[in-house]
């Protein structure tokens, strides 16, 4: 595979994708604490820029469905990116197109075109070869510095490299070498840490690093399954019944898997109903499990402190409600004041540690969640088997 160094960008036109997939506020607009994505880009564009190369940039936002949506748009993202490089933008309403041709073919060095929103063309999560074979026709270059939507064999990441030479971006890199420095070379203990809603969509993680890690940590509504594979009382909890014969394959008396002790329950999940604390498998026929309790951050906590790597992936509970954050806070605080070597990722995790204010305390923010899982767990993506 490629970098940016490998190649002589001047007066050449770049085919640049990167991942601006943003929340937005109610207010259809960006809040400062969630540019990070954006901001962790320039590097690359910066680079490019200062090499004398024109940027043509592809890039999505939500999942349109191959639909055109007007809140969906890219003009509130192109804004922001102008704010930041402090420089003109050109963005266009297309992705193909006479006009887009001809905007494309004045373009000069030093200048960046955005295309509209990938994703308002259902070609481009079919990977349609036409469709990517118009794209690549706008540059001589391509750039995939996407790394969060490389796990996905759209035409914008794997159809594209098959007809323009082809390199990894900087924040590309940047994410791969972190990575496979937590799998080749890792200190030990290495602790993983794994929170969120689905364990359908994290049980090749599980599995392949409940024989790697030293120590798994499982919070948040996956462990729900896990407890109830286990033939424990959830009550109302949120869970993948769908999973539970799956779960009850994996090996639930291994040491090293850590499930919660305690947790934080409640009849009602919107904060609105009395919280206790409630031992695991003591939990109501009316009541759901919305943190892990006292006596399971005490537990994590004692694993934490002596990690030297950690990859955390998920929040232990509820983090929209005040009563339900403290699991997951303090999770995020022992991270940070422990001397392991730490990367975390999925957008919930990081939503959290902005809140804190500790997202600049962690070794490696990476862009995608489930771009890291599944490039630890298969320790290889669509994206960067189309650079090769």
């Amino acid at each position: 595979m490629k970098f940016l160094r490998d190649f002589n960008f001047k007066g050449k036109k770049v085919l640049f994708r990167a991942d601006f997939n943003i929340p937005l506020n109610k207010n259809k607009e960006i809040s400062s604490q969630e540019d990070w994505r954006i901001q962790a880009t320039l590097p690359s564009i910066n680079y490019l820029l200062e090499q004398g190369a024109s940027i043509i940039l592809l890039t999505h936002l939500g999942r349109p469905s191959g639909k055109i949506r007007e809140d969906l748009r890219l003009d509130v993202v192109v804004e922001r990116l102008k704010k930041l490089l402090k420089k003109d933008i050109t963005k266009l309403d297309s992705c193909i197109g006479l006009e887009v041709e001809d905007k494309i073919k004045n373009i000069n060095s030093g200048e960046i075109i955005v295309l509209e929103n990938i994703r308002f063309y259902p070609e481009e999560e079919n990977n349609d070869r036409d469709f990517s074979k118009t794209l690549a026709s706008y540059g001589d270059i391509y750039v995939n510095d996407a790394f969060s939507v490389s796990h996905r064999s759209h035409a914008s990441i794997v159809g594209i490299p098959e007809f323009l030479p082809s390199c990894a971006g900087l924040l590309f890199e940047k994410e791969i070498n972190a990575l496979s420095g937590v799998l080749e070379k890792q200190k030990r203990p290495l602790v993983v840490i794994i929170g969120g809603a689905k364990i359908s969509s994290k049980i090749k993680f599980i599995k392949k690093f409940l024989n790697k890690a030293d120590d798994l940590l499982l919070g948040g509504a996956l462990a729900n399954t896990v407890i109830a594979a286990k033939g424990f009382a959830i009550g109302k909890s949120v869970s993948e019944e769908k999973m539970i014969e799956d779960v009850k394959k994996m090996n639930l008396t291994d040491i090293k898997l850590h499930l919660p002790v305690d947790a934080i329950a409640s009849s009602d999940s919107l904060g609105k109903k009395e919280f206790r604390i409630a031992p695991i498998g003591k939990t109501r026929e009316d009541e759901m499990i919305l943190d892990i309790g006292p006596d399971t951050i005490n537990l994590f906590n004692n694993i934490i402190s002596k990690a030297e790597t950690i990859i955390w992936n998920g929040p232990m509970g509820v983090i929209e409600l005040k009563e339900s954050i403290n699991g997951s806070r303090q999770i995020a605080k022992s991270i940070v004041n422990s001397d392991a070597f730490s990367i975390v990722g999925g957008g919930d995790s990081i939503f959290l540690l902005e809140k804190i204010n500790l997202l600049n305390k962690i070794d490696h923010i990476c862009t995608g969640g489930g771009a890291m899982l599944e490039f630890l767990t298969e320790e290889n993506l669509p994206g960067i088997e189309a650079l090769k």
